[in-house]
């Protein structure tokens, strides 16, 4: 038997963004629900080691207007200009306020401390824990939430989100859930914020936890929202390499550990990254992501290392890392790190403006299941949490400011089945044919291996609405990817290697069609096939 119960607000997801929200509207009077998958504080956001890219104005050199240059320098001319500006300038008061919520970040001489991560031109990313920004701000927020429990805040744990209701009208009308042992409920809602991160598990190696399956991009394309910018996917350029054939969420070795000196070298001990960007080791992600790649193809070999040999006092500047490579032998202090890349963030998502709203009244995303237009083709470090901060708290605001005080809609019954694909098949055909170095054949593969993979099957666990969502996602990925015929940003493409502002300078929208399968809608690009 399917259980009901009521709120005002569900936000699915608690990390950055989803607690950030969650706790503004409960503060604002507004019945609100948290509803996650695993215990509150098991999201991505406490494996987010580098920090929150931020301007405080004290850092001389340094201006809000060079941080908006830098982001729109990183993201391959996709960003969207109005974006960036309203979440870089909104950056200072979020930490702030996050701070006033409990968050401890590291100082010096009684200022936040900075470090310098690729793609920025200061020094301006703000870190706590040395390398465990992530984890103490999920913390001061999980803090807060446990606080805020009796007064208008519940947490919902052991919980999937399987479907968005709406009503007759396409509004929004709650959310259908599926506890651990598969028991359906549903929590009436006039709003839904999607803040369940991004979709990092559907490749092999990932960075990101279990729980990154793409759950809210699927949520919000069965409930008739569209998404963007999902080929871009953004790997990290330095994963610890731990042996051939690792999978699952693999140890990050965060970007600051090259803002502070750290060297690139391939099995040969030469320094490539000199010769191929201008800021060498502090290029953009995507740049040293695809050299990293191509120097392992020319070497025959399966890593590069990170040379962090010169860098005092690592294991207190870098703990989180120093006991990463500890557990496989390695001391960075005389020992280069063996690392690869490997998937880390999902730079499209669902489409909303800077409020998180999208364009199913009552739905909102915030965070990296949103596609806000501040990454474009490829995120600058340390984005991430700055914008989970500033959308968080804009799209609370927004869920009070579009609030009509109603009854919520009787919600239409969903599509009770789904395509699944077997996880392992959609993986492993991703990882091969569409990481860092696609083509048109592989794509085709790629497509048709999760193609003959699929049935059409009703989740009734937490597995299967995964499973089910992860099959979405390949669909929707490789039909954006084999849609742009160019490389830009994180999208690198073999048989198309140069950019094309001219035929394919523009986003493109994914939304379901008639049959439930992604789509490219429209002519998004001249050209395109």
């Amino acid at each position: 038997m399917t259980w009901e119960a009521g709120a005002d607000l569900v936000v699915v997801g608690s990390g950055v963004a989803g607690l950030t929200a969650a706790l503004d509207a409960a503060a604002a009077g507004l019945a609100t629900v948290v509803v996650t998958k695993d215990g509150i504080a098991e999201g991505s956001t406490r494996w987010a080691q580098g920090g929150v890219a931020v301007v405080l104005g004290d850092i001389a050199g340094d201006s809000l207007d060079a941080h908006v240059a830098d982001t729109l320098a990183a993201g391959g001319g996709l960003n969207d200009a109005a974006a960036v500006e309203a979440i870089v300038r909104c950056g200072p008061d979020a930490v702030r306020r996050l701070r006033e919520r409990g968050a401890r970040f590291d100082a010096r001489d009684s200022r936040p401390d900075r470090t310098r991560e690729g793609g920025h031109s200061a020094f301006r990313v703000v870190h706590a824990g040395g390398d465990a920004t992530g984890a103490e701000i999920e913390r001061a927020l999980v803090a807060a939430a446990r606080g805020s429990e009796l007064r208008g805040l519940t947490v919902l744990d052991g919980h999937v989100a399987s479907d968005v209701l709406r009503d007759a009208g396409g509004r929004v009308a709650g959310l259908a859930v599926l506890d651990d042992h598969g028991r359906p409920g549903v929590l009436r809602a006039p709003a839904v914020l999607l803040a369940t991160g991004g979709y990092g598990a559907l490749y092999a190696s990932t960075t990101n936890p279990p729980t990154a399956t793409g759950d809210g991009v699927a949520l919000a394309l069965r409930a008739g929202a569209t998404a963007s910018d999902l080929e871009f996917v953004q790997f990290h350029p330095t994963v610890l390499h731990t042996g051939a054939g690792a999978a699952g969420r693999r140890p990050l070795v965060t970007e600051a550990v090259r803002g502070e000196g750290a060297i690139l070298r391939d099995r040969t001990g030469t320094a490539f990254m000199a010769g191929i960007h201008p800021r060498a080791d502090l290029a953009p992600r995507d740049v040293v992501a695809a050299a990293i790649t191509r120097r392992m193809a020319e070497t025959g070999s399966g890593c590069v290392f990170l040379d962090a040999t010169s860098l005092a006092g690592f294991a207190r500047r870098f703990p989180t890392v120093h006991a990463s490579c500890a557990a496989i032998g390695i001391d960075p202090a005389t020992d280069p790190i063996p690392v690869t890349p490997a998937a880390h963030y999902a730079c499209g998502g669902v489409v909303t403006d800077t409020d998180g709203r999208t364009g199913v009244p009552g739905l909102y995303a915030a965070g990296e299941v949103a596609r806000t237009g501040l990454h474009g083709a490829n995120r600058l470090a340390s984005n991430s949490l700055l914008e989970g901060l500033v959308v968080g708290e804009r799209a609370a605001r927004a869920v009070l400011g579009d609030r009509v005080i109603r009854g919520v809609g009787e919600p239409l019954a969903p599509a009770p089945a789904l395509p699944v694909a077997d996880r392992a098949v959609v993986q492993r055909a991703m990882s091969t044919f569409a990481g860092i170095g696609r083509d048109a054949t592989g794509l085709a593969t790629a497509s048709d291996a999760v193609e003959a993979a699929t049935t059409i099957a009703v989740p009734t666990a937490r597995a299967g609405v995964e499973d089910a969502a992860l099959t979405l996602l390949a669909q929707a990925v490789v039909a954006a990817a084999g849609t742009r015929r160019e490389s830009r940003g994180c999208h690198v493409r073999t048989d198309f290697p140069d950019r094309d502002d001219t035929h394919q300078r523009a986003s493109l929208p994914i939304r379901l069609d008639a049959s439930g399968r992604p789509v490219v809608a429209g002519d998004a690009l001249v050209g395109a096939a």
